[in-house]
């Protein structure tokens, strides 16, 4: 859906822009690349499933490796006590953010068809209850327009506003006072109604009212859908002072017949009014501009539009989701300077990340160190993105083991940053290693109560954190449930904290109060999967499903991952699935996170499968990439 929001929002935006130039460019011009948008916003759903799409594999779910890593708790965890038991509370049920933006359009869209087939059916019904109106200037009026088949005209109640109706059968609709009307009036009213026949306005106006229906939510379709009503009134005012009329005398009329007459309620989206207030102003100074283009496109116009209209949406169509994923840069110099030139700091980032988990740390090291740069020539040395970038290196300088120095970088940035909400990951940092390399747990609380109150809006994670310093497990307790009362429901730190809970309760022999947690952990952490942690290497070449002549690969060797050092004091297990293609050279490809776990044993999991070697699967006999799934269990035994 967000693909295709996307998508749609961009072919609207290319129309306007092509509405706007050039700008003499006429009314009937600009009405037919609206009426083409329309039509190719209808399109893109079946051109998204039907053009070839660019090359994004999807994880097939096959479980290749399934393996338990141990590491042994500290001492002060082995020698822990039994705890009175306290009571618990079910954290909430979540729901995908997904599910209930497709639940709230499907309601939008049913609503706003349901409006229309209620419009159509009251013109339908104003229809059977018309009668005739004569007249032997039909004919004549159809003539000059090029209209060769039978048109209706019908008399409904006073007061009505002309409208003309009927895709397949055209009738024009009069109020029965038009016999009172001047001949003049009576013309330049059938007229436009007429024009609209002409051009094939009725059909135009399904296709733009269903496309508006299903990107209701979107406020740029409702732009294009008041652009496109204007300018097809300018058209087909253009005809009718191309047929003949005055511009001075037909926009009196029109003026009179809005001042006088009305849009009967609930049928405005299944006829077309002669006029609206709204747009009257700017059809008067249209009419009456003696320089205005009003040329019509010919008749195969529009068929040409609509033609080169699908062929404009199939690039947007045929572009899929990828995933957000890290890649090692070919040229490291050249991406250095390319991100530099760009001011794309996270650009390099990316690259680190990818280069992190490879551990080719010195690499990483010198791009993030090249990120920082382009940071501080951005804004500045005491900016809060320098303050970020400080963070991101000492991260990098932790994962590769050099706590003193990470610790260097993260006071650095506490110092840059002060309170503000940025400063809460590098104090929880110190805080973890005050509490497990200085045995300082006062000095631990104090930083992650200063995490706390620098970012209030997110303090679940420094909450929890003060919750497993707690010696009293009431303390502990009344700190967990403070930490989700204040996160959001369905983001990582919520189920991160549900998880610690869960954790906490089974060591006080809570299991049913602690079941629920976990169960509401895993939902959360499936539906987080796609937004995971993701690092991309080797070739491009696509991966295949196993079955089909295609046989898996076969694990020669593994690395067992270590426990980070956070994962290991909060006493966290869990389970990571991570998606992988098995290359020709038996080397994991492409590593995408289904289920994570945080506390940075996603990044564990995926330097052990980046080292380990796989007989390459094989279809027919000849080595392939395979697709597959590896699970990494993480226990503290």
């Amino acid at each position: 859906m967000g693909s295709m929001a996307l998508k749609g929002s961009a072919v609207l935006a290319s129309a306007w822009l092509m509405s706007r130039l050039p700008r003499r460019r006429s009314a009937a011009a600009r009405h037919l690349v609206w009426t083409a948008a329309f039509a190719g916003l209808l399109a893109l759903p079946v051109l998204s499933v039907s053009v070839p799409s660019l090359p994004v594999r999807a994880p097939l779910v096959v479980p290749i490796a399934v393996f338990q890593t141990a590491a042994q708790p500290p001492a002060e965890v082995r020698g822990a006590r039994a705890m009175p038991s306290h009571s618990g509370r079910q954290a909430p049920r979540t729901r995908s953010w997904l599910q209930w933006f497709v639940f709230l359009w499907a309601a939008g869209t049913g609503v706003s068809l349901a409006q229309m087939v209620i419009n159509w059916v009251g013109v339908a019904r104003l229809r059977r209850g018309a009668r005739p109106c004569g007249g032997a200037d039909i004919p004549a009026l159809a003539h000059t327009l090029g209209i060769g088949g039978p048109i209706e005209v019908l008399e409904t109640r006073v007061g009505s506003m002309p409208m003309a109706t009927g895709v397949f059968s055209p009738a024009v609709l009069l109020p029965a006072d038009a016999g009172g009307w001047t001949a003049e009036r009576r013309r330049v009213v059938l007229l436009h109604e007429l024009a609209h026949i002409r051009r094939g306005d009725l059909i135009a106006h399904w296709v733009g009212r269903i496309a508006v229906s299903l990107y209701w939510w979107n406020p740029i379709a409702w732009a294009a859908w008041r652009e496109f009503l204007t300018e097809r009134e300018r058209a087909a005012d253009d005809l009718v002072l191309n047929a003949g009329a005055r511009p001075s005398d037909y926009a009196a009329h029109l003026v009179e017949i809005a001042r006088s007459l009305r849009v009967s309620p609930g049928l405005g989206s299944a006829a077309l009014a002669m006029a609206r207030g709204s747009q009257l102003e700017g059809r008067v100074v249209a009419i009456l501009d003696s320089g205005m283009n009003r040329n019509a496109p010919r008749r195969g116009s529009v068929a040409l539009a609509i033609v080169l209209a699908m062929a404009a949406v199939a690039p947007f169509a045929a572009i899929q989701a990828q995933d957000r994923t890290a890649a090692l840069p070919v040229d490291v110099d050249a991406t250095i300077r390319a991100a530099t030139a760009q001011k794309n700091h996270e650009m390099l980032e990316s690259a680190a990340k990818a280069a992190e988990v490879l551990q080719q740390y010195d690499l990483a090291r010198r791009l993030l160190d090249s990120a920082l740069d382009i940071r501080a020539a951005e804004s500045s040395a005491q900016s809060v993105s320098y303050g970020v970038g400080l963070i991101r290196l000492g991260d990098l300088e932790r994962s590769r083991g050099n706590g003193t120095e990470a610790n260097a970088f993260y006071t650095k940035a506490v110092s840059v940053l002060g309170n503000r909400p940025e400063a809460a990951p590098a104090l929880i940092k110190l805080g973890i290693s005050a509490w497990t390399s200085t045995k300082d747990p006062r000095q631990a609380l104090s930083y992650f109560e200063r995490a706390q109150a620098a970012d209030p809006a997110h303090s679940g994670t420094a909450t929890s954190w003060m919750a497993l310093t707690q010696p009293e497990p009431g303390d502990a307790e009344a700190l967990f449930k403070r930490a989700l009362s204040t996160e959001d429901i369905g983001s990582a730190e919520t189920a991160l904290t549900m998880e610690l809970y869960a954790a906490f309760l089974l060591r006080q022999n809570r299991p049913d109060e602690a079941k629920p947690l976990q169960e509401n952990a895993r939902r959360i952490r499936v539906a987080l999967g796609a937004q995971s942690l993701a690092v991309r290497r080797g070739t491009a070449e696509p991966a295949v499903r196993i079955g089909g002549g295609v046989t898996p690969p076969r694990l020669l060797s593994k690395v067992e991952p270590a426990y980070s050092e956070e994962a290991r004091l909060a006493k966290y297990q869990g389970t990571v699935v991570v998606a992988v293609d098995i290359g020709t050279d038996g080397l994991a490809q492409n590593m995408r996170m289904i289920r994570g776990l945080g506390l940075g044993l996603d990044e564990q999991a995926l330097k052990a499968i980046a080292q380990w070697k796989f007989q390459p699967g094989a279809k027919y006999g000849e080595p392939v990439p395979v697709q597959a799934t590896i699970e990494v269990n993480f226990r503290l035994l």
